[in-house]
Protein backbone atom coordinates (compact mmCIF):
# COMPACT_ATOMS: atom_id res chain seq x y z
CA UNK A 1 0.00 0.00 0.00
CA UNK A 2 1.10 3.17 -1.16
CA UNK A 3 -0.07 6.36 0.85
CA UNK A 4 1.64 8.96 1.21
CA UNK A 5 -0.44 10.67 3.90
CA UNK A 6 1.95 12.96 5.03
CA UNK A 7 1.10 15.43 2.36
CA UNK A 8 -1.73 17.75 2.11
CA UNK A 9 -4.37 17.44 -0.37
CA UNK A 10 -6.66 20.02 -0.43
CA UNK A 11 -4.80 23.08 1.03
CA UNK A 12 -1.50 23.04 1.37
CA UNK A 13 -2.65 16.08 -1.73
CA UNK A 14 -3.12 9.16 -25.09
CA UNK A 15 -0.34 10.77 -23.12
CA UNK A 16 -0.76 14.14 -22.05
CA UNK A 17 2.38 16.55 -22.92
CA UNK A 18 4.91 17.40 -20.36
CA UNK A 19 4.35 20.72 -18.92
CA UNK A 20 6.29 24.12 -20.84
CA UNK A 21 9.31 24.50 -18.45
CA UNK A 22 8.67 28.42 -18.90
CA UNK A 23 5.55 28.19 -17.17
CA UNK A 24 6.80 25.90 -14.58
CA UNK A 25 9.41 28.64 -13.35
CA UNK A 26 6.91 30.66 -12.44
CA UNK A 27 6.05 28.64 -10.03
CA UNK A 28 8.50 29.05 -6.71
CA UNK A 29 9.65 26.46 -4.93
CA UNK A 30 7.41 24.43 -2.33
CA UNK A 31 3.99 23.55 -2.58
CA UNK A 32 1.11 24.76 -4.67
CA UNK A 33 -1.39 23.64 -7.48
CA UNK A 34 -0.57 23.45 -11.07
CA UNK A 35 -1.46 21.58 -14.08
CA UNK A 36 1.31 18.16 -14.86
CA UNK A 37 1.61 16.05 -17.48
CA UNK A 38 2.37 13.07 -17.63
CA UNK A 39 6.32 12.82 -17.93
CA UNK A 40 7.01 15.12 -14.89
CA UNK A 41 3.96 13.40 -13.04
CA UNK A 42 6.22 9.66 -13.60
CA UNK A 43 9.53 11.24 -12.74
CA UNK A 44 8.45 12.63 -10.09
CA UNK A 45 6.67 9.96 -8.20
CA UNK A 46 9.17 7.34 -8.89
CA UNK A 47 11.93 9.87 -7.42
CA UNK A 48 9.98 10.76 -4.63
CA UNK A 49 9.03 7.06 -3.42
CA UNK A 50 13.01 6.03 -4.42
CA UNK A 51 14.24 8.60 -1.80
CA UNK A 52 11.41 8.46 1.07
CA UNK A 53 10.29 4.17 0.86
CA UNK A 54 12.84 3.76 3.91
CA UNK A 55 11.62 6.65 5.54
CA UNK A 56 8.02 5.69 5.33
CA UNK A 57 8.56 1.41 5.11
CA UNK A 58 10.19 2.33 8.64
CA UNK A 59 7.44 4.61 10.43
CA UNK A 60 4.18 2.59 8.49
CA UNK A 61 5.86 -0.74 8.80
CA UNK A 62 4.41 -2.26 12.00
CA UNK A 63 0.82 -0.84 10.85
CA UNK A 64 0.92 -2.63 7.48
CA UNK A 65 2.55 -5.96 8.57
CA UNK A 66 4.97 -7.60 6.50
CA UNK A 67 1.83 -10.43 5.27
CA UNK A 68 -1.47 -7.88 5.80
CA UNK A 69 -3.70 -6.79 3.32
CA UNK A 70 -4.94 -3.27 4.70
CA UNK A 71 -7.03 -1.05 2.23
CA UNK A 72 -6.18 1.86 3.67
CA UNK A 73 -5.44 4.13 7.09
CA UNK A 74 -8.64 2.64 8.66
CA UNK A 75 -7.14 -0.61 8.81
CA UNK A 76 -10.38 -2.56 6.98
CA UNK A 77 -8.38 -5.43 6.29
CA UNK A 78 -8.45 -8.16 3.30
CA UNK A 79 -8.91 -11.09 5.28
CA UNK A 80 -12.20 -10.15 6.50
CA UNK A 81 -14.06 -7.97 4.02
CA UNK A 82 -13.17 -10.20 0.97
CA UNK A 83 -13.62 -8.16 -1.51
CA UNK A 84 -11.18 -9.75 -3.98
CA UNK A 85 -13.25 -13.33 -2.86
CA UNK A 86 -11.69 -16.91 -3.26
CA UNK A 87 -8.00 -15.75 -4.61
CA UNK A 88 -6.81 -19.29 -4.38
CA UNK A 89 -5.04 -20.79 -7.27
CA UNK A 90 -5.69 -16.99 -8.77
CA UNK A 91 -3.41 -14.98 -11.28
CA UNK A 92 -3.99 -11.97 -9.07
CA UNK A 93 -2.20 -8.32 -10.20
CA UNK A 94 -1.08 -5.89 -7.36
CA UNK A 95 -0.54 -2.30 -8.40
CA UNK A 96 1.76 0.24 -6.98
CA UNK A 97 2.63 -2.66 -4.59
CA UNK A 98 5.09 -0.87 -2.57
CA UNK A 99 6.92 -3.28 -0.36
CA UNK A 100 4.28 -5.67 -1.70
CA UNK A 101 2.84 -6.76 1.58
CA UNK A 102 -0.93 -7.16 0.55
CA UNK A 103 0.70 -9.86 -2.38
CA UNK A 104 2.48 -11.57 0.53
CA UNK A 105 -1.16 -12.08 2.21
CA UNK A 106 -2.75 -13.29 -1.03
CA UNK A 107 0.30 -15.78 -1.63
CA UNK A 108 -0.45 -17.23 1.96
CA UNK A 109 -3.98 -17.32 0.83
CA UNK A 110 -3.27 -19.71 -2.38
CA UNK A 111 -3.12 -16.82 -4.81
CA UNK A 112 -0.05 -16.13 -7.35
CA UNK A 113 0.27 -12.33 -6.92
CA UNK A 114 2.79 -10.28 -8.96
CA UNK A 115 3.43 -6.97 -7.40
CA UNK A 116 4.02 -3.99 -9.82
CA UNK A 117 5.71 -0.57 -8.62
CA UNK A 118 7.05 1.79 -10.21
CA UNK A 119 9.50 2.54 -7.34
CA UNK A 120 12.43 0.17 -7.50
CA UNK A 121 13.50 1.67 -3.93
CA UNK A 122 10.31 -0.16 -2.92
CA UNK A 123 10.36 -3.38 -4.68
CA UNK A 124 13.97 -3.60 -2.52
CA UNK A 125 12.37 -3.93 0.35
CA UNK A 126 9.36 -6.22 -1.22
CA UNK A 127 12.61 -8.63 -1.73
CA UNK A 128 13.84 -7.80 1.96
CA UNK A 129 10.93 -8.55 3.24
CA UNK A 130 10.40 -11.93 1.30
CA UNK A 131 13.68 -13.32 2.22
CA UNK A 132 12.93 -12.82 5.94
CA UNK A 133 9.73 -14.72 5.41
CA UNK A 134 11.07 -17.63 2.76
CA UNK A 135 8.82 -16.87 0.49
CA UNK A 136 8.90 -15.17 -3.49
CA UNK A 137 6.59 -12.61 -4.72
CA UNK A 138 7.60 -11.89 -8.12
CA UNK A 139 7.89 -8.04 -8.70
CA UNK A 140 7.78 -5.51 -11.66
CA UNK A 141 8.98 -2.06 -12.17
CA UNK A 142 6.90 -0.83 -14.56
CA UNK A 143 4.20 2.52 -14.95
CA UNK A 144 0.48 1.45 -14.50
CA UNK A 145 -0.26 3.04 -17.35
CA UNK A 146 1.57 0.65 -19.52
CA UNK A 147 1.38 -2.77 -18.05
CA UNK A 148 4.05 -5.04 -19.33
CA UNK A 149 1.63 -8.31 -19.39
CA UNK A 150 -0.45 -9.71 -22.35
CA UNK A 151 -4.06 -9.74 -22.90
CA UNK A 152 -6.04 -11.49 -19.90
CA UNK A 153 -3.09 -12.30 -18.41
CA UNK A 154 -4.89 -12.39 -14.48
CA UNK A 155 -7.87 -13.23 -12.78
CA UNK A 156 -8.18 -10.25 -10.16
CA UNK A 157 -6.03 -7.08 -9.65
CA UNK A 158 -6.03 -4.63 -7.03
CA UNK A 159 -4.26 -1.08 -5.31
CA UNK A 160 -4.83 -0.06 -2.25
CA UNK A 161 -3.58 3.48 -2.20
CA UNK A 162 -1.43 2.80 -5.18
CA UNK A 163 -0.71 4.25 -8.69
CA UNK A 164 -4.20 5.83 -8.94
CA UNK A 165 -3.22 9.16 -6.85
CA UNK A 166 0.05 9.93 -8.53
CA UNK A 167 -0.68 9.69 -11.83
CA UNK A 168 -3.07 11.32 -14.37
CA UNK A 169 -3.71 8.76 -16.51
CA UNK A 170 -6.53 7.04 -14.10
CA UNK A 171 -8.84 6.68 -17.79
CA UNK A 172 -5.61 4.86 -19.23
CA UNK A 173 -4.67 2.86 -15.70
CA UNK A 174 -8.35 1.58 -15.84
CA UNK A 175 -8.25 0.77 -19.26
CA UNK A 176 -4.77 -1.54 -18.89
CA UNK A 177 -5.90 -3.16 -16.34
CA UNK A 178 -9.23 -4.49 -17.85
CA UNK A 179 -6.97 -5.25 -20.99
CA UNK A 180 -5.00 -7.54 -18.75
CA UNK A 181 -7.95 -9.10 -17.23
CA UNK A 182 -9.60 -12.27 -17.98
CA UNK A 183 -13.49 -11.81 -18.90
CA UNK A 184 -15.14 -11.89 -15.57
CA UNK A 185 -12.17 -10.44 -13.83
CA UNK A 186 -12.34 -8.24 -10.48
CA UNK A 187 -10.52 -5.19 -9.80
CA UNK A 188 -10.60 -3.40 -6.85
CA UNK A 189 -8.72 -0.05 -5.63
CA UNK A 190 -8.50 2.27 -3.15
CA UNK A 191 -7.83 5.58 -2.42
CA UNK A 192 -7.96 9.10 -1.01
CA UNK A 193 -12.02 10.05 -0.59
CA UNK A 194 -12.74 12.32 -3.07
CA UNK A 195 -14.18 13.95 -0.65
CA UNK A 196 -11.30 14.93 1.06
CA UNK A 197 -9.74 17.14 -1.28
CA UNK A 198 -11.90 20.00 0.06
CA UNK A 199 -10.83 19.72 3.49
CA UNK A 200 -6.96 20.38 4.75
CA UNK A 201 -5.12 17.86 5.59
CA UNK A 202 -4.62 18.36 8.88
CA UNK A 203 -5.56 15.39 11.99
CA UNK A 204 -7.47 17.74 14.32
CA UNK A 205 -10.64 20.13 14.10
CA UNK A 206 -8.73 22.58 11.66
CA UNK A 207 -9.36 19.26 8.87
CA UNK A 208 -13.10 19.18 9.49
CA UNK A 209 -13.76 22.76 7.88
CA UNK A 210 -13.92 22.98 4.12
CA UNK A 211 -11.54 25.37 2.76
CA UNK A 212 -11.13 24.22 -1.03
CA UNK A 213 -13.33 23.18 -3.81
CA UNK A 214 -14.09 19.56 -4.28
CA UNK A 215 -14.76 20.47 -8.03
CA UNK A 216 -10.84 21.98 -8.14
CA UNK A 217 -9.09 19.09 -9.81
CA UNK A 218 -5.58 20.92 -10.37
CA UNK A 219 -3.48 18.57 -8.96
CA UNK A 220 -0.84 19.03 -5.82
CA UNK A 221 2.56 19.57 -6.42
CA UNK A 222 5.35 20.11 -4.72
CA UNK A 223 8.27 21.44 -6.86
CA UNK A 224 12.17 22.43 -6.56
CA UNK A 225 13.70 25.91 -6.59
CA UNK A 226 13.81 25.16 -10.75
CA UNK A 227 10.21 24.54 -10.50
CA UNK A 228 10.19 21.07 -11.02
CA UNK A 229 7.72 18.46 -9.75
CA UNK A 230 9.25 16.64 -6.68
CA UNK A 231 5.80 15.39 -5.69
CA UNK A 232 2.64 15.43 -7.37
CA UNK A 233 -0.89 13.68 -6.24
CA UNK A 234 -3.79 14.09 -8.60
CA UNK A 235 -7.58 14.37 -7.55
CA UNK A 236 -10.95 13.46 -9.14
CA UNK A 237 -14.10 13.75 -8.45
CA UNK A 238 -16.42 10.63 -7.49
CA UNK A 239 -18.14 11.45 -10.51
CA UNK A 240 -15.16 11.34 -12.44
CA UNK A 241 -13.68 8.02 -11.29
CA UNK A 242 -17.02 6.59 -11.99
CA UNK A 243 -16.75 7.33 -15.63
CA UNK A 244 -13.44 6.11 -15.57
CA UNK A 245 -14.34 2.97 -14.71
CA UNK A 246 -17.12 2.78 -17.05
CA UNK A 247 -15.56 3.67 -19.94
CA UNK A 248 -12.85 1.39 -19.88
CA UNK A 249 -15.76 -1.48 -19.53
CA UNK A 250 -16.26 -2.51 -16.01
CA UNK A 251 -19.55 -2.49 -14.03
CA UNK A 252 -19.02 -1.24 -10.91
CA UNK A 253 -20.61 -3.72 -8.27
CA UNK A 254 -19.39 -2.11 -4.46
CA UNK A 255 -18.60 1.28 -3.63
CA UNK A 256 -17.02 0.70 0.07
CA UNK A 257 -16.41 3.72 2.65
CA UNK A 258 -14.75 2.49 5.54
CA UNK A 259 -15.68 3.71 8.77
CA UNK A 260 -12.96 4.46 11.67
CA UNK A 261 -12.72 1.97 14.02
CA UNK A 262 -13.60 2.46 17.87
CA UNK A 263 -10.32 1.26 18.64
CA UNK A 264 -7.95 2.24 16.17
CA UNK A 265 -6.06 5.75 17.87
CA UNK A 266 -3.75 5.66 14.90
CA UNK A 267 -2.66 9.16 13.29
CA UNK A 268 -1.54 8.93 9.53
CA UNK A 269 -1.21 12.20 8.37
CA UNK A 270 -4.17 13.88 7.68
CA UNK A 271 -5.84 10.76 8.89
CA UNK A 272 -7.16 10.30 12.64
CA UNK A 273 -10.00 9.30 14.99
CA UNK A 274 -11.35 12.70 15.17
CA UNK A 275 -11.59 12.98 11.26
CA UNK A 276 -12.38 9.39 10.26
CA UNK A 277 -15.27 9.18 12.85
CA UNK A 278 -16.95 12.33 10.71
CA UNK A 279 -16.04 12.59 7.19
CA UNK A 280 -14.88 9.69 4.88
CA UNK A 281 -11.58 8.96 4.48
CA UNK A 282 -10.95 6.23 2.27
CA UNK A 283 -13.15 5.13 -0.87
CA UNK A 284 -12.96 1.52 -2.39
CA UNK A 285 -14.33 0.49 -5.84
CA UNK A 286 -14.99 -3.09 -6.63
CA UNK A 287 -15.36 -3.41 -10.10
CA UNK A 288 -16.10 -6.17 -12.49
CA UNK A 289 -15.12 -7.14 -16.05
CA UNK A 290 -17.70 -9.08 -17.68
Amino acid sequence: MNVAGEHPTAEHPGEAAESDPAETASYPAGVGRRDVGSAESVRAGRTWWDANADEYQAEHGDFLGDTRFVWGPEGLDEEQARLLGDVAGRTVLEIGSGAGQCARSLLARGARPVALDLSYRQLQHSRRIDAAHGVHVPVVQADAAALPFADAAFDLAFTAYGALAFSPEGAAIMREVHRVLKPGGRWVFSLTHPIRWAFPDDPGEEGLTATHSYFDTTPYVEQDEEGHATYVEHHRTLGMRVREVASAGFRIVDLVEPEWPDDLAQVWGGWSPTRGRRIPGTAIFVCDRD
